[in-house]
């Protein structure tokens, strides 16, 4: 997975420079930060945003990956919460506890099979803004990939999300839970999408894993492992 991840970014990335003369003006900026030549700005970018799915976003696609982060721990929506309190009420405690974790399990793996999107996320990142990215804020990079692959990631990941439900059997526990609670007397009906709320979930997990860290480069020096990434980013720091 790490090496798929790696191949991913690494293509997309090397989209950031357009020429060696756009690095080299870039890098000229910063002169006593380059004392040997232009800086690798689109190689500290690939390496960092490899850094952020390598140790973060790749813990969503382990078994509880999502289910026992609480950063991204997926809960019902306010439409189900009533649904949940009712049956708990009734002695039905742990069919409730099930249907969130299928829930879970489902942008679990959704999340897996889906990481190729990627390539087509950011593949068309110019140089203005991989400058821009490199001097945002702390989660500059994080905010330009939700900005532009929202819509076509959720086009990805619904089909995905919804396969993934009757795989993990979440389609059938949800069934029963709908059912049970809609037979109940005196309750209003429900029938949520829990396709289109998990992967929105999904989605909003695995950015905020990317930011976590974005941001974790950004301001922590020791997480700067190698020398590419600390030159890289002192151009960040002296901004």
């Amino acid at each position: 997975m790490k090496k798929f991840l790696s191949i991913t970014f690494g293509f997309a990335l090397s989209f950031v420079l357009l020429s060696c003369a756009e690095m080299q003006q870039m890098a000229n900026q910063f002169p006593e930060l380059n004392p040997n030549g232009p800086i690798d700005i689109a190689g500290g970018l690939k390496e960092a945003l490899n850094n952020g799915i390598s140790k973060q976003v790749t813990k969503l696609t382990a078994v509880d990956g999502f289910y026992k982060n609480e950063m991204v721990k997926i809960l019902l929506p306010e439409e189900l919460q009533k649904v949940d309190k009712a049956l708990r009420k009734v002695g039905l405690s742990s069919l409730a506890d099930d249907g969130i974790k299928m829930l879970n399990r489902a942008a679990e793996d959704a999340t897996k099979e889906a990481t190729p999107i990627f390539v087509d996320a950011v593949k068309n990142m110019s140089f203005n803004d991989a400058k821009g990215i490199l001097m945002g804020n702390e989660s500059s990079a994080t905010t330009y990939l939700q900005t532009t692959t929202t819509s076509p990631l959720y086009a990805k990941f619904n089909p995905v999300i919804k396969n993934s439900f009757a795989k993990v059997g979440a389609d059938k526990v949800w069934t029963n839970i709908i059912t049970k609670y809609n037979s109940l007397p005196l309750v209003k009906k429900v029938n949520p999408d829990l396709t289109d709320y998990t992967t929105n979930k999904a989605l909003e997990g695995v950015y905020k894993m990317i930011a976590v860290e974005e941001k974790n480069i950004r301001t922590n020096l020791s997480s700067r492992t190698s020398t590419l990434l600390q030159k890289v980013f002192a151009m960040q720091d002296k901004k």
